[in-house]
């Protein structure tokens, strides 16, 4: 898809960029990044959840200026917006998980950086003018992810993401009807059946080819072994789920910041903040894991009440404007982490596309707060919404 696509004045908000990678994606594609678990439920409590939540501005206030900026783990970012980690970029679009990373520095933002990467954690690093962090699967065992903690640390990543929700991956019917698991991780003869639709999509198949297919998994390494080959998304996460005494393990194996990602209740909060967390991620994993457990925004207001002000709350999940990230300041998030909404972009056309994401939300982000009269992110407090629905 041409850079013009996404410079199309046609293409105005998120949806419109998530229809432009589903004609660019074989289904086989689209619908691994498009789909949730099971019935999807969550993953569309996800979006009414923000519906649900009303705002309460304050008109003939004169705010000729409006400030963006926040702090998140000690580094100041121009928005109040990471892009979250997205597993397999590579295969939505060959530049993957570095344009993704160049374009969230681009925009004076953070990019974090998933262990199921096409690319190089070195690599990545070196895209990103922003703070990078990195997204730990225990993938191979504990050996290997002291390979790649060592490796994050002399590339300067600046905090350690330990997702806790994955036990064992949901099963996400889509992919399964699909058969996303021979298309990512089979044989050549398993890989026939997909022919007639990746032909359909001659752009992306010659994109695909000559980036080399589907790549090993270049951070996950054991020691005096190659790469690990790339695996469905079901088997991997089934290998790599995280206990509480692995978090007490990665607190002396990494020095810095760690982030747990994947709560949704008052109780882990405080648990992750006995963990000597310095973040946690009010998250469902997009709702891409248990089906049937609370949106996002639902939980938020729960997690910041457990954690008060010990640590820093961010919150992903169903963002795709920048009237959401406003009600989730105003539900106590530090910051938001968006997926889905940067990754239709970079399905749609690469850097350009994330690039034309981020300018989207931040556009939405400046003009809410015009209109809501309030003259700062950091301003933002439960006044200036009605969650009671």
């Amino acid at each position: 898809m041409p850079d013009r696509a996404v410079a199309s004045p046609h293409v105005v908000n998120i949806e419109d960029l998530r229809q432009l990678a589903r004609r660019r994606l074989p289904r086989v594609v689209f619908d691994y990044l498009d789909g949730g678990a099971e019935g999807e439920v969550t993953l569309r409590e996800n979006r009414r959840a923000f519906d649900a939540v009303t705002f309460r501005p304050r008109h003939a206030v004169s705010a000729p200026g409006v400030d963006l900026r926040t702090t998140v783990l000690g580094r100041e970012l121009a928005v109040p917006v990471l892009l979250a980690p997205v597993g397999y970029s590579r295969v939505m679009h060959v530049a993957g998980e570095s344009a993704a990373a160049r374009a969230a520095g681009a925009a004076g933002t953070g990019y974090v950086l998933s262990t199921m990467s096409g690319h190089a954690l070195e690599d990545v690093k070196t895209a990103c003018a922003g703070p990078v962090w990195y997204q730990l699967y225990l993938l191979g065992g504990r050996a290997a992810a002291e390979a790649a903690i060592h490796r994050a640390r002399v590339a300067g990543f600046s905090a350690l993401v330990v997702t806790i929700d994955t036990a064992v991956a949901g099963l996400r019917e889509r992919d399964v009807r699909n058969g996303t698991a021979q298309l990512l991780g089979g044989t050549l003869r398993a890989r026939l059946p997909f022919l007639p639709q990746l032909l359909t999509h001659p752009r992306w198949l010659a994109s695909f080819l000559l980036g080399g297919g589907v790549p090993p998994l270049p951070n996950v390494v054991l020691p005096g072994e190659r790469p690990m080959p790339l695996v469905d998304v079901a088997t991997a996460l089934a290998r790599a789920a995280v206990t509480w005494e692995d978090l007490r393990w990665l607190r002396d194996a990494w020095h810095g910041p760690i982030v747990v990602k994947g709560v949704l209740t008052g109780d882990d909060a405080r648990r992750a903040v006995d963990a000597s967390a310095a973040a946690v991620v009010v998250s469902n994993h997009g709702g891409r894991q248990l089906d049937g457990v609370p949106a996002s925004l639902r939980a938020l207001p729960e997690v910041v009440k457990a954690v008060g002000d010990r640590v820093e709350v961010l919150m992903d999940g169903g963002i795709r404007r920048g009237s959401d990230i406003v009600k989730a300041l105003c539900l106590g998030a530090r910051a938001v982490l968006v997926g889905r909404a940067y990754a239709y972009g970079l399905a749609a056309a690469g850097e350009a596309g994330v690039t034309r994401a981020l300018e989207i939300l931040r556009a939405d982000l400046e003009r809410t707060l015009h209109l809501l009269g309030c003259p700062a992110v950091t301003k933002l407090d439960p006044s200036f919404v009605d969650a009671s629905a």
